[in-house]
């Protein structure tokens, strides 16, 4: 399936595509060519840095803030989306996002977890409270990458060899302290 889809063509029930390859160029910057390719056709360049902590040139964001970026336009995509599909007018829409991780020095390296995931929502409607909470719930359920977050996920890594692909999950950290 490719073109443009809209509401009305859409089918009921699609799988929802992207790949990314990612090249390193410079110091610790990342050129990314994201493509959608199913249900439809899109593509899109970024590009990603570090800072100085990593020894980059913070020439693009880093992936972290491309990443809190995502999930803040993704909920508010979906709340303008669905307003005008639920009959909501919306005179005005601001999200703040929180976002924090901790950080453990692990050796030389470091490890981390999520902390926390906060979403403020800033509707300015005159419709009913009932009507923007549902809103609200409807774009929760609508938007990928919350969706993503919560719930459990199997990530795979493989790393490519001479011999071939060899599965690089479930390895101890390198540690050579």
């Amino acid at each position: 399936m490719s073109g443009a889809i809209t509401p009305e063509t859409a089918p009921p029930r699609a799988v929802v595509r992207f790949d990314c390859t990612g090249r390193a160029v410079g110091k610790m910057r990342n050129e990314l060519d994201v493509r959608m390719v199913e249900p439809m056709e899109e593509h899109f360049e970024l590009a990603t840095d570090e800072g100085p902590f990593h020894g980059g040139d913070a020439s693009a964001p880093p992936p972290l803030a491309l990443f809190v970026g995502g999930l803040t336009g993704c909920i508010m995509t979906q709340i303008r989306a669905f307003a005008k599909r639920m009959g909501v007018a919306l005179n005005d829409l601001q999200v703040e996002a929180r976002v924090a991780w901790d950080w453990e020095k692990a050796g030389r390296l470091y490890e981390t977890a999520p902390k926390f995931f906060e979403i403020d929502v800033l509707i300015d409607s005159d419709a009913p409270l009932d009507l923007q909470l549902d809103l609200v719930q409807a774009a929760r359920k609508g938007c990928f990458i919350e969706q993503t977050l919560g719930r459990e996920n199997r990530i795979t890594h493989r790393l490519k060899t001479a011999e071939g692909w060899v599965a690089a999950d479930d390895r101890r950290a390198f540690d050579p302290d």
